[in-house]
């Protein structure tokens, strides 16, 4: 019988959520970390905005998943 691994909790967390999770969580922690900032709200969300556009261009250029 082997030893568990020790897993760190953060590592488990990325492990089980989807990419698009994955995505979601890392914008709503940047959109907390910027929240008080000099840049502007909208700044931010326009920026995350457009990150997605390219992942979603992406994706498309990529073809439909085979799952």
């Amino acid at each position: 019988m082997r030893a568990a691994k020790k897993v760190s909790p953060e590592d488990y967390i990325l492990a089980v959520l989807s990419p698009r999770e994955r995505l979601e969580a890392a914008f709503n922690m940047a959109r907390e970390a910027f929240k008080n900032t000099t840049l502007k709200l909208a700044d931010v969300e326009a920026a995350v905005q457009r990150v997605r556009e390219k992942a979603y261009a992406a994706k498309q250029k990529k073809g439909p998943s085979r799952r």
